[in-house]
């Protein structure tokens, strides 16, 4: 007999079905202490050696292993809590239940998703996503996407593909055969400058095209820039949009980017990550006027569209230009490796074996329709718009800019302190706020002074919470 007494244990159905009671128990229970405001902090602050000697010491050897309902509660315990209504902090939302019960169904099940066989279930569910978000982009029905892990991973996949389709010659197997570039907003993520890289482009491969008072590409210099990089000898092949920036939350000019990029013929690609989804909202749609003329968007579901994380969109107007990125043969994957086959995901994306992100997508869709991505978008949005406004009548607090998006930039500026003090006060505030954990929000940098940053993520969040958080730094600030 192969099957040990311990095997026997770990996968009994029974205690699987009673664990599972339990911390449905357990997770309901801290959603509605969540959403009352009534529960833990948002994060009991334990620095990074603290709580890995918690963890060292958790289960001592030759103990008996903790029940699993005490380990899960203590894993609540030690967490940031995103469901919290004073949670304002990184671009994470706090995921819808039933999403995270499909993530609990695609974890036990454990499809690898590389071919059609190993995730016959989430490759069509993926499809059916990719075609939901291509249709409400404006595009036709030769555009197709995928799903995969992150927006960093997702962006580079795309630029992948530009390089692919603009730079001429069979850059995968033979390289690069000149100076290649794209143009690039000096406020974009970090991530794209890290795909240059990656690319072997070098620093030259990354031309940045300075921001506006608001923070939003100057498009007006893309001509100047792009016949600067021809003359030194750079050939450019693209330009990436943010939609929008992470730090400020601004949109850049899509439409006037997709109008150069077609007198160019350059491929345009759009960081969508956090502010795609407002596509969802008639209301803020607007702020994507031009991204039908984009060739590859990328879109996080984990963040503005309430999905668990990692879930991450890569969408192509023309969908064969995701199966011609990368170019290798894995005869013992699929018989016929030349074919596009939309479900042999395996073709399209870095990933081989990856998880069904599709299944968490399809619950909320099929559950509640598009319908839910509006109102979570328009509530949040509208959301930031009215704390802007809040902030603007507080003598003592500056609004970096106005937020087209749930992104709010601001600092606390008394009467009376000198502007160098200004950015180690806000600094020190921030890290009191951590360190109190009744509120999270963090800090960036914008016109090179520092800047409180909420990212309004969570739809039960208030005005009562915002008046709290100001109240919270002035009571901090007269502490220091």
């Amino acid at each position: 007999m192969y099957m040990t007494e311990l095997l026997k244990k770990a996968y009994d159905a029974e205690e699987f079905r009673t664990a599972g009671h339990a911390l449905i128990d357990q997770l309901a229970n801290y959603l509605n202490q969540a959403y009352q405001g009534k529960g833990p902090k948002v994060l009991e602050w334990k620095s990074p050696e603290e709580q890995l000697a918690f963890w060292q010491n958790y289960a001592p050897a030759g103990n008996a292993p903790t029940p699993s309902t005490k380990l899960f509660a203590d894993l609540l315990q030690h967490s940031i809590h995103l469901h919290h209504k004073q949670y304002m902090g990184h671009q994470v939302a706090p995921p819808l239940p039933h999403s995270a019960l499909a993530s609990l169904l695609s974890a036990l099940m454990n499809n690898g998703m590389a071919v059609y066989e190993m995730g016959p279930a989430a490759s069509a569910l993926e499809k059916v996503v990719a075609q939901t978000f291509t249709r409400a982009l404006g595009w036709g029905e030769a555009a197709d996407g995928f799903l995969t892990s992150g927006g960093t991973l997702a962006n580079l996949t795309g630029l992948l593909s530009a390089r692919r389709a603009k730079a001429g010659g069979d850059v995968w197997n033979r390289g690069n055969s000149e100076k290649l570039a794209l143009m690039v907003s000096a406020e974009a993520h970090y991530c794209v400058d890290r795909a240059v890289r990656i690319m072997g482009w070098g620093e030259e491969g990354v031309i940045k095209v300075p921001v506006n008072e608001r923070l939003q590409m100057r498009t007006d210099l893309l001509e100047a820039y792009y016949q600067q990089a021809r003359q030194a000898g750079i050939r450019v092949i693209a330009v990436v949009g943010s939609a929008c920036s992470t730090s400020s939350g601004s949109y850049d000019d899509l439409e006037a980017i997709s109008r150069f990029c077609r007198r160019h013929d350059l491929w345009m690609h759009v960081d969508g990550a956090h502010g795609g989804g407002a596509i969802f909202s008639p209301t803020y749609r607007h702020l994507l006027t031009g991204v039908d003329g984009a060739d590859s968007v990328v879109i996080d579901i984990h963040k503005m569209l309430m999905a668990p994380s990692i879930t991450t969109l890569l969408l192509y107007k023309e969908g064969l230009q995701a199966y011609h990125t990368f170019s290798q043969k894995a005869q013992y994957l699929w018989e016929q490796s030349g074919d596009e086959e939309w479900y042999n995901l395996a073709k399209r994306t870095f990933e081989c074996t990856k998880h069904m992100m599709s299944a968490r997508v399809f619950t909320i869709l099929h559950l509640y329709g598009t319908q839910v991505f509006d109102d979570y978008v328009t509530t949040l949005y509208t959301l930031g718009r009215t704390f802007a406004s809040m902030l603007q009548q507080q003598p003592d607090f500056e609004l970096a800019l106005e937020p087209q998006a749930n992104i709010v930039c601001f600092r606390y500026r008394p009467q009376g302190v000198p502007q160098q003090q200004l950015d180690a006060l806000n600094s020190r505030i921030r890290r009191k706020l951590l360190e109190g954990g009744d509120f999270y929000i963090v800090q960036t940098t914008l016109h090179e002074q520092v800047y409180l940053r909420t990212t309004l993520m969570n739809p039960f969040t208030t005005e009562v919470e915002l008046n709290g958080l100001l109240k919270e730094i002035r009571t901090l600030a007269h502490g220091l």
